[in-house]
């Protein structure tokens, strides 16, 4: 397999920091956030997102998995935590690539069903190829590529890293 480095370990984490920073910045007047990763490479990047939000502010940050079925994300999304626990929060959803968008665009329709302060995205990579109306607040990197390229976020302990195939 021929893997093409788009971003090194040491990128990854530049790119959460200053993520967190913006994240930061964009709810500076809020106690308490909730960080919603998407089940998979999603929830990694939101635990590492959350670790690092919490080192640069006072947030109280309340970490959710969001569990959609990427081949059929018309079936019911679920989340570990009860909306209660979101119900007039600040909230970013967070996925490690943003494709073609259906992923992203599903899940902002579930939290669309309760009432939030603020409502934003994060990705660590946003592949520019969208199928629907969807876009990311925050991202790591935006990459024009094929249609027929695909871009993999692998989380390893002192490994991670994003490639090309």
């Amino acid at each position: 397999m021929n893997q093409n480095i788009i971003l090194s370990h040491q990128e990854i984490d530049y790119k959460i920091k200053r993520i967190a920073y913006q994240i930061y910045e964009t709810f500076i007047d809020e106690k308490e956030i909730v960080i919603a990763g998407i089940h998979g490479n999603g929830l990694v990047f939101a635990q590492k997102l959350s670790a690092a939000l919490q080192a640069v502010s006072s947030l109280n940050v309340i970490l959710c998995e969001v569990m959609i079925d990427k081949k059929n994300p018309n079936s019911v999304i679920t989340t570990s935590i009860d909306k209660s626990q979101y119900t007039e929060k600040g909230l970013i959803l967070v996925d490690d690539v943003l494709n073609s968008g259906t992923t992203l665009i599903y899940g902002v329709r579930h939290f669309l069903d309760v009432p939030l302060k603020k409502f934003k995205t994060a990705v660590l990579v946003d592949r520019n190829h969208k199928k629907y109306p969807v876009k990311a607040d925050f991202k790591g990197i935006s990459l024009s590529t094929s249609i027929l390229e695909h871009v993999q976020v692998v989380f390893e302990e002192n490994n991670n890293h994003a490639y090309l195939e």
